[in-house]
């Protein structure tokens, strides 16, 4: 069945009789342009939106696609696919395939259609509630979109968490739309972004937003499950993976990026207007991992933190400037790792 999702287009549940459980595929976009997929029993159907069968017992030609003639192989007889049709006018596919010596009965095909028909509701529901996660988590990431799915979606719905957190954005960004196209410039801004998604997925935070060209993401104490320290040595982690990750890609990315770390309390929940609402974090914590990123360029330091982050640390740190901070009285310490980054 087909599925709205950032990666996967369809996914398919494969069970087999001799088999302890059912498999599950995801298909990526653009599998159409599949060779393999052109003129395959689930292009037809799809494009036909009618049943498709093909007897297996006799010889198949160069015409029949490869899914058949490999099915034959292994021992297969009958092929019987058809079209389970949804609410909405899209619909699925439900195929059946056979080992037994004549293939499918008459009658089974027949019944094959009337479990079509009550299956065609159920898949629906599993449909339905595959695109509402992969929209809630493309949107809004893992663990904040269960959250909304869970039902959290009253404004005001709002929670003090612990956490660190990361933003960061892109050196010369408005130098870098003057140099290039505008479809350049968004194709470096997505390789960006998903060094920067992977390395904050990869060591347990979750980005809350794409702010034009930086990201905020929160490395949270998870109602304390994790320690303070914990969640920033992660964060730290992240970071160095992201410049590693730029410096390795193939090609390299073109292109700097600051990142500047805090740990303190948050708002985390939802604000907004009496329609439109939205699920972040606010606060004070969030503020000066914002000032301090602002500082990377002008210290040029890809990765500062706060004296409350750095504190955290397992391993020596190195102070770079005392600043006062916008929205600051005092001045505040702004440290860098002592380590290569």
């Amino acid at each position: 069945m087909r599925t709205l999702h950032p990666l996967t287009t369809a996914v398919t549940s494969v069970w087999e009789r001799d088999d302890a459980s059912t498999e599950q595929i995801l298909t990526p976009h653009g599998f159409e342009r599949d060779t393999e997929y052109a003129g395959s029993p689930f292009e037809v159907i799809a494009r036909t939106r009618a049943a498709f069968r093909k007897k297996l017992i006799g010889p198949l030609s160069d015409a029949d696609n490869n899914v058949l003639h490999d099915l034959k192989a292994r021992g297969g007889t009958d092929y019987f696919g058809l079209p389970m049709r949804f609410s909405d006018g899209a619909a699925a596919i439900l195929v059946f395939t056979s080992d037994a010596a004549g293939g499918f009965s008459e009658p089974d095909i027949a019944r094959f259609a009337e479990i079509a028909s009550v299956l065609a509701p159920i898949t629906e529901v599993f449909a339905s509630r595959n695109v509402s996660i992969a929209v809630a988590e493309a949107y809004l990431g893992p663990r904040t979109g269960q959250r909304v799915l869970n039902g959290q979606i009253t404004r005001g719905h709002i929670e003090k968490i612990s956490a660190a957190i990361l933003v960061s954005d892109i050196r010369d960004w408005t130098g870098l739309n003057n140099r290039l196209s505008a479809e350049d410039a968004l194709a470096l801004a997505n390789r960006y972004f998903e060094v920067i998604s992977d390395a904050v997925e990869a060591n347990g935070g979750e980005i809350l937003k794409f702010i034009g060209d930086g990201v905020l993401a929160i490395f949270s104490t998870h109602n304390d499950t994790l320690d303070a320290a914990t969640v920033c040595e992660n964060a730290l982690a992240a970071a160095r993976q992201a410049l590693k990750s730029a410096h390795d890609a193939d090609p390299p990315l073109d292109l700097n990026f600051g990142m500047g770390m805090h740990f303190g309390e948050v708002l985390y929940g939802n604000i907004g207007s009496n329609t439109r609402i939205d699920f972040t974090v606010l606060g004070q914590a969030v503020n000066t991992a914002a000032r301090i990123e602002g500082l990377c360029s002008t210290l040029q330091q890809p990765v500062l933190f706060s004296r409350e982050f750095a504190d955290l640390l397992s391993e020596p740190t190195t102070m770079v400037a005392e600043e006062v901070l916008k929205g600051h009285d005092a001045k505040s310490s702004v440290l860098t790792t002592s380590q290569r980054s």
